[in-house]
């Protein structure tokens, strides 16, 4: 008796060769489809990897040196516009704004005076213009008494002298000194006149002066003025807000810390965001204003969003550099160059999605 074993028998090669043939027809239907989109993308899209999200970041600094007092905000903190995110001391802004109002005062003080000199002045002029009137009558009146004297004399002096002697020569005598006497009247009427009209230079001088003494104290108060409102300033500075909505970001203020003036102690990131696209100057031929976009981002799994072209910029990234490339000096390498394509988002594509949207991300 013997064993007996049954194989099964192979598949034939035909057989084979037709379950190839299906799996690779499935294949390529399946692959027709997306071989067409792709192939039309490529022929009526272009496409860039070298592509940024960007938003409106504010860097706040201190406005004034001091001790933080208060740290209101913390890291990733939401905020809105005007909301206080710290306190530097204010104790030595208030000192200052005391010791500004206190010289403003004394300054107002200062110009009171000058101005109540000016009004003395004045008055002083026209005291000295009553008197010089004064003095040039009493002038004009002892000349005529000496007139008269002088006139009284010499027919006295005929009188005396006459063979008649119409008469005594105690009246002749008396003439003449009566005549003196004018004289006297005279020159010390002249030398009022010359006092008063010295006096009136002396007004005149005083005025200007006080004039001056007035410029000097508005000047003065100007100052003052401006003391006070850097004084104000630096206490309004005292108190760090934010500058827009937002988000908080790099956080750099603790209690307790000494800041300088510019010193960073916040960046706040807005809500809103667009995407910075660097595409290639030969991918520009056919790109305008208001074109659609479909932006993917990689953060999101590379989920799409829609989005709008809203301008292009005017130059090249490399003429923005620090060191622009001079092609001039010889040793030349054409490299294609990137321009910066602004892509707006379409709000209602992310909508759901903003707050996941970070400038610096990267995005197809």
């Amino acid at each position: 008796m013997s064993d007996t074993t049954e194989t099964e028998p192979p598949s034939s090669p035909k057989k084979r060769g037709i379950v190839f043939k299906l799996i690779l027809a499935a294949v390529l239907c399946a692959a027709l489809p997306w071989s067409i989109h792709a192939g039309r993308l490529a022929l009526s899209s272009e496409k860039t990897d070298d592509a940024y999200i960007e938003g409106h970041v504010h860097r706040i600094g201190a406005g004034v040196s001091g001790t933080l007092m208060e740290v209101l905000v913390d890291e990733n903190e939401i905020v809105k516009r005007g909301q206080i995110l710290a306190k530097i001391d204010p104790r030595e802004f208030n000192i200052m704004e005391t010791k500004a109002k206190a010289m403003l005062e004394q300054s107002k003080a200062g110009a009171l005076q000058a101005e109540a000199k000016v009004t003395q002045a004045h008055s002083a002029m026209s005291q000295a213009d009553a008197d010089i009137a004064a003095a040039e009558a009493e002038v004009h009146r002892s000349e005529s008494v000496m007139e008269l004297a002088h006139t009284t004399m010499d027919r006295n002096n005929s009188l005396s002298s006459n063979d008649l002697r119409a008469i005594s020569q105690s009246e002749a005598d008396k003439a003449q000194s009566d005549f003196h006497a004018a004289q006297s009247v005279v020159e010390a009427a002249k030398a009022k006149l010359v006092s008063t009209r010295a006096a009136k230079e002396a007004s005149s001088a005083a005025i200007k002066a006080a004039e001056a003494s007035v410029a000097v104290a508005k000047t003065n108060i100007d100052a003052s003025l401006a003391a006070v409102s850097e004084a104000q300033r630096q206490l309004e500075l005292s108190v760090v807000t934010a500058p827009s909505d937002g988000r908080i970001g790099n956080k750099n203020a603790e209690t307790g810390s000494r800041v300088q003036v510019g010193q960073a102690l916040y960046a706040v990131v807005e809500h809103d965001c667009w995407v910075i696209a660097n595409f290639k100057e030969t991918q520009l031929r056919k790109m305008r204003i208001g074109q659609t976009v479909d932006i993917a981002v990689d953060a999101l799994g590379g989920k799409h969003f829609k989005g709008k072209l809203d301008s292009i910029a005017p130059s090249t990234g490399a003429q923005f550099a620090l060191l622009p490339p001079d092609n001039s000096t010889g040793n030349f390498t054409k490299v294609v160059q990137r321009v910066p394509v602004k892509i707006t988002f379409d709000p209602e594509s992310i909508r759901g999605s903003e707050m996941a949207l970070r400038p610096g991300l990267s995005t197809v």
